[in-house]
């Protein structure tokens, strides 16, 4: 008798492996050739070619030497999968149930910032293809778009708010007011940029888009911000452009650190889940549960911030093991490819953020690129999982997977 192939049910999930065959029928058919690379280790150089040179540098230059960078792509190099044969895998779920809400997939828009300086479809326009292919989209707070624009765009999509966390406790509650007041139902609080790193390739570009008030709309479209702006200088944020750029950017990153104590706000002031981004420390984690998290992101900033810092892939297994069960995990640095996300289920992430590809995607061909980059990491993970023997997203495991030391492997698409 045959095997039952669990065919989809009433609800049925989302098929995302299908585009391999659109990009096929597309070429064959209709002689219409992808706009943007399907090949990971090509889509950098090719964003290279189509935005300008700051924009490019901002969005793929890193912390001091890179070497963060190189040990996020390492880490993946790292740990391989061992596929299992003769499995039930015609039909893949990769549906994920993350702080009470299901969600197609385990993919997340990471947050990014500034992304008018990648194309004019900016933020808006990826909240709004997110929503078409039923991925969640962060809004950062260092946006180009306002919070109330991005949620019209966004629609019925799911959509959270990342928090890069004044010193203002009044902006702080404002901009949390706003964003549940728009359907943003978790909260992202970044906690390893409350000061910009060293980043030679901004710096010897002289390359600080708010210095100029791009990426600071949020700001710039708060209430209590423009009420503070123009009680100590007289005039609105219109008026005076590059001063409040200068007062937006003193209150958010201020290279004034915060505490955990200081938490407790957040959890006064917001009714959701609250997550932790940027822990890479186990005593981290468990602080974080401590205090009453709902989750963390084990993440580096992509390599961002601190350079000479551990691969995240490195530290997830550990994390996982330390709180895990208690809390939900999601991890973020250096995911290039839908292997690369089953890696980080298999070794415990019950969710994945995906920051430069879709950028790099955005630069060559606006939100359709934005689009095709995430549909083809989607299509490879879900093609990637069924040939390796793995029908749902709950059957990655550590069974799945073993670290291997080869020595020729070197890192690739940064």
């Amino acid at each position: 008798m045959a095997a039952v192939q669990h065919p989809p049910d009433a609800e049925a999930p989302r098929k995302y492996g299908a585009y391999q065959h659109q990009i096929y029928a597309d070429g064959l058919l209709r002689n219409i050739l992808p706009t943007v690379t399907t090949d990971p280790n090509k889509l950098e150089e090719d964003a290279k070619r189509a935005l300008g040179s700051r924009s490019y540098n901002y969005v793929a230059g890193g912390a001091g030497e890179k070497a963060t960078m190189d040990a996020n792509r390492l880490a993946f190099r790292q740990w391989k999968m061992i596929p299992r044969m003769l499995r039930p895998t015609t039909y893949r779920d990769l549906r994920v149930e993350l702080f009470g809400q299901r969600y197609d997939s385990p993919l997340l828009v990471a947050p990014v910032g500034v992304q008018t300086i990648f194309h004019h479809d900016k933020e808006t326009g990826v909240a709004e293809i997110a929503a078409e292919i039923g991925v969640p989209y962060i809004l950062s707070t260092a946006s180009s778009s306002s919070i109330e624009e991005v949620a019209k765009a966004s629609g019925d999509g799911h959509r959270w708010f990342q928090l890069y966390w004044p010193q203002d406790d009044n902006i702080t509650i404002s901009l949390l007011n706003r964003a549940k007041n728009n359907g943003y139902k978790v909260l992202v609080v970044t906690l390893d940029t409350w000061a910009l790193a060293w980043r030679p390739a901004d710096l010897d570009h002289t390359y600080l888009p708010f210095a100029s008030g791009i990426g600071n709309q949020t700001g710039f479209s708060d209430p209590a911000f423009r009420a503070k702006f123009k009680e100590n200088s007289g005039k609105e944020v219109e008026d005076d452009v590059f001063g409040a750029s200068r007062a937006w950017a003193a209150d958010v990153f201020s290279g004034a650190a915060h505490t955990w104590e200081q938490l407790e706000l957040l959890k006064k002031h917001w009714d959701g889940p609250i997550v932790l981004k940027g822990i890479q420390h186990v005593e981290d984690a468990k602080k974080a549960l401590e205090v009453g998290m709902q989750g963390i992101v084990v993440s580096n900033h992509g390599g961002r911030q601190l350079d000479g810092a551990i691969g995240s892939l490195e530290v997830l297994p550990e994390i996982v093991d330390a709180v895990g069960d208690k809390m939900t995990v999601l991890f973020d640095s250096g995911i290039r490819t839908g292997v690369d996300v089953m890696k980080a289920l298999c070794l415990g992430a019950k969710g994945v953020l995906i920051g430069r590809p879709w950028v790099y995607g955005l630069g060559i061909g606006g939100k359709n690129g934005a689009k095709s980059v995430l549909q083809g990491i989607l299509a490879d993970l879900d093609t990637s999982m069924g040939l390796a023997g793995i029908r749902t997203i709950k059957d990655c495991d550590r069974t799945m997977i073993r670290r291997v030391q080869y020595g020729g492997d070197i890192h690739s698409s940064n």
